[in-house]
């Protein structure tokens, strides 16, 4: 019988699906018709496929040539599905023998001269295969490193079409050539998607921003550092408003370091969606730190969120799940897309709805929202030197909604820097080792309490529970519950202090938040003097 079959895996978001791609031969006109809802790139594999066997060696079947895929509901795209292809048809030609190809799940594009080249993906097509129940993935070789990171499963990294073929017919393994030393490997191009990368700020913190970035470096801003060291703690959203210059950007980008690392399971989701995206660093196919992504004000919708032509492709929120968002100038960013982060912020993850399909992305991140007071940015209560119209200040401000702001735990209000500040000489403040030593250990502490529930940190879980199975000190809430009754603060807001409360009593060691504690949170979310040492080492 001149059938054959293997599988590969089509992706819809960071999901996969196994694909059955069969193979038949009839007598006929010599002929080949691929048929199972492909795109166009898939389409085209056509042509790839047939220059590929024939340039690997090998005699492409001159017969009525039928590939199909299935289920052929799914919508099938990429050029992932080249190997598997050519691999269906030379079963059925019998170059090698069908038994051999029915339980292996192959991924890869060919090249016209047979060489394996990699695609986006291979991490979560990987997973998908496993879930199935597959134990057999053929992959290119400069992918193999990622597609092992799936446990349980046997990977096979191959360089050409030539290497599969040998190795599926217990024949000698030809050696293939090496590029010249020194020269990037063009294979790797299929890794990388154009116009991505460190120039668009999103990228992961293990590449860029946890070397050369210290706290230390930061000069004043107690209550600022205080925030930063607070949100990492517990996950919560920042907001730091303050002058051109104060050291809005350098908090931000100082935050990833004092992250505590990935976890296994964490580092696997992120680096699926990486790899989704064309983004994981050369030579690191795990990405075990917290990501950084900080796109231009000028970010459409698409590009915070995640969309685009045909199926969606992850966004500036995914592309930071795990990590942190950094959006620079808030109010110049367009209020549509920045409203549109409702949605992920409160559920973890982001729905794209296209006429392609609907897509499902991880988007749990922690936001740092920067802005300037107003459009020249030096306005203050204390002194005089802004020179915009008061209708001008507010129109500026209101380009951030309420409702979104409301979803921000802490709002830090970042001073001009003085002169005896910046050229005081002695030491600065507390390192980026130092704080994130107490970030983990609070994260720890809120581990531990939270055990046996499906909340990790402070920021996840609901206020219901909070108040009905964590108590604070009695008489603690007392101050906080008066601000709500006189509408300084929402039902919302109050259970954002109370989680808030929760990560200081985590950083200073407190079984409980006391009245000191919500203070302290109070301070961080209203900015209203409360009192209280700002500084954590203070408390403690």
């Amino acid at each position: 019988m001149a059938f054959a079959r293997t599988c590969s895996v089509a992706l819809v978001g960071v999901e996969g699906v196994v694909v059955e791609v069969q193979a038949d031969l009839e007598p006929g006109v010599a002929a080949f018709t691929l048929v199972g809802l492909p795109d166009k790139s898939l389409t085209e594999s056509k042509d790839r496929v047939r220059a590929a066997v024939v340039n690997s060696g090998a005699a492409w079947p001159q017969k009525k040539l039928t590939v199909g895929l299935s289920p052929a509901s799914v919508p099938k795209s990429g050029s992932g599905f080249d190997l598997a292809v050519a691999a269906a048809v030379l079963g059925a030609a019998e170059r090698i023998d069908p038994r051999v190809l029915a339980d292996i799940v192959m991924i890869g594009e060919l090249g016209l001269d047979g060489r394996v080249r990699p695609v986006r993906g291979v991490l979560p097509a990987v997973l998908a295969a496993a879930d199935a129940g597959y134990e057999q993935v053929v992959v290119p070789e400069c992918a193999a490193a990622e597609a092992s990171l799936v446990p349980g499963v046997s990977v096979l990294g191959v360089r050409s079409l030539r290497q599969l073929i040998a190795i599926l017919a217990d024949e000698p393994v030809p050696d293939e050539e090496q590029d010249e030393h020194g020269r990037p490997d063009p294979l790797l191009a299929g890794l990388r998607v154009p116009g991505t990368g460190a120039a668009t700020g999103m990228h992961s913190a293990g590449t860029a921003h946890d070397r050369g970035h210290d706290l230390a470096d930061v000069v004043g801003q107690t209550s600022a550092r205080t925030a930063v060291e607070v949100a990492a703690a517990g996950g919560h959203h920042l907001f730091l408003e303050g002058p051109p210059g104060a050291g809005k950007t350098m908090l931000a980008e100082r935050l990833p370091a004092i992250l505590p690392r990935l976890g296994r399971q964490e580092s696997l989701e992120v680096t699926a969606v990486h790899s989704v995206a064309g983004l994981l660093p050369p030579g690191k196919p795990l990405i075990d730190v917290a990501p950084y992504c900080a796109p231009h004000h000028s970010a459409t919708m698409q590009a915070l969120v995640g969309g685009g032509q045909g199926i969606a492709r992850p966004g500036a929120v995914s592309l930071s799940h795990r990590g942190v968002l950094f959006l620079d100038e808030t109010p110049e960013f367009n209020s549509q897309a920045l409203d549109a982060l409702r949605q992920p912020l409160e559920a973890g993850h982001v729905v794209i709805a296209r006429s392609a399909g609907v897509v499902r992305f991880p988007a749990k991140f922690l936001m740092v929202l920067a802005a300037n007071p107003c459009p020249c940015g030096r306005f203050s209560q204390r002194d005089d030197l802004c020179e915009c119209p008061p209708a001008v200040i507010r129109r500026y401000q209101a380009r951030l909604s309420g409702p979104l702001l409301d979803r921000v735990d802490l709002r830090v209000e970042v001073d001009r820097i003085t002169r005896t500040e910046l050229t005081a000489v002695g030491a600065g403040g507390e390192s980026t080792a130092t704080v994130a030593d107490r970030v983990r250990a609070a994260r720890e502490r809120a581990v531990e309490r939270l055990a046996g529930t499906p909340w990790c940190t402070n920021s996840e879980v609901p206020g219901r529970e909070l108040r009905s199975r964590w108590y604070a000190v009695p008489g603690a809430m007392d101050e906080a519950e008066r601000n709500l009754e006189r509408g300084v603060l929402t039902a919302r807001g109050l259970d954002r202090v109370l989680r808030v409360a929760w990560t200081v009593a985590d950083l200073v060691g407190h079984d409980r938040p006391d009245a000191t504690d919500v203070a302290l949170a109070l301070q961080l979310r209203t900015g209203v003097p409360r009192g209280v040492p700002m500084a954590i080492g203070a408390l403690t």
